[in-house]
């Protein structure tokens, strides 16, 4: 039976995740649910940074300049703990390390600096970045595009908004299946994926070791060292799309423009919310637009939803 939503939020008042599963796998419980275990995370509970523009080799603010949407060079709301965001309540979900949302405005970035043991993809709402490294790559790509790196034994590269329109885009660092890697650049244009996040869910990353031929799910066009999956879709009002998490996984998804309910629970745009599922039965994820943004895809609601190996003890605990 599904435990209703009252009794789901009182049980995270008072126990850890990994006491929550052991309740809700019990007889009569999570076994058989149709529906994973979700916890919304506001978007007031995200930590804010507004660093100053020297940090990282920029001129000062623009001042007057109606190009700029923010008074600030960057806006960057942290998921979990990075930089002087330092919360031991809150430092990752499963394999996800970092989480950042970042506006940058018009001609400003983000200076060369080195990564390492950590695989990055960079997941573009709107405007265009350019990226160049220390492999000799450099390149731009605008909206509904991927950026990705494997920064392994050590890897240098900036980031920079060169047009005259602010940048949005969401960085999430993953943890690989081992350190010492080889360093990657790879990269997947948004313009040939139009039709395939439009009321769809578009797969775009999976796991470089997955092999269909062998049973395993199919792969998306950005592959990571790590048992990872990430989709994004543009929803028009009022669709919906089903997503059946398999036995034994977790995900975490960001509402990124418009508003949408996941299996009813309203997200608004920059909410975010932990999805938990059974350790031994599928699940379904329903996510349907409630509010339309206007972008530059037209009037969406759109998401962004990693999937990972189901991890009892990992989620927030200072809600």
């Amino acid at each position: 039976m599904l435990l209703p939503n009252s009794v789901q939020k009182a049980l995270y008042r008072i126990l850890p995740l990994s006491a929550i599963s052991a309740a809700i796998t019990s007889k009569n419980s999570f076994s058989t649910m149709s529906a994973p275990l979700i916890r919304v995370i506001p978007n007031k509970k995200l930590f804010v940074s507004e660093p100053d523009p020297s940090w990282f080799g920029n001129g000062p603010n623009a001042k007057n300049d109606d190009t700029w949407t923010n008074e600030n060079w960057l806006k960057s709301r942290f998921h979990f703990s990075f930089a002087e965001y330092n919360n031991n309540n809150n430092s990752d979900f499963g394999i996800l390390r970092v989480m950042n949302d970042d506006l940058v405005q018009p001609h400003r970035g983000f200076g060369t600096h080195p990564h390492g043991n950590m695989e990055i993809m960079t997941y573009i709402v709107h405007g265009e970045l350019t990226h160049q490294d220390s492999m000799g790559t450099k390149e731009s790509l605008g909206r509904g595009s991927v950026q990705y790196m494997t920064a392994g034994t050590g890897v240098r590269h900036s980031e920079f908004n060169h047009g005259d329109k602010p940048l949005r885009f969401i960085q999430t660092w993953i943890k690989p299946t081992r350190g010492g890697l080889a360093p990657n650049y790879g990269s997947y244009c948004g313009d040939d994926g139009k039709d395939d996040r439009k009321n769809k869910l578009q797969h775009l990353m999976s796991n470089a070791a997955a092999d269909p031929s062998c049973g395993d799910a199919d792969v998306g066009p950005v592959q990571i060292n790590q048992d990872v999956d990430g989709y994004a879709s543009e929803l028009d009002l009022d669709q919906q799309i089903v997503y059946e998490l398999p036995a034994d996984r977790q995900a975490y998804l960001l509402c990124i423009e418009g508003g949408i309910e996941v299996n009813g629970k309203a997200l608004e745009k920059h909410d975010a919310c932990e999805i938990i599922g059974s350790p031994s039965d599928a699940t379904s994820v329903e996510v349907k637009a409630i509010a339309t943004e206007e972008t530059e895809g037209g009037p969406v609601a759109h998401f962004l939803m990693f999937t990972m190996k189901r991890d009892p003890d990992s989620g927030r605990r200072d809600l």
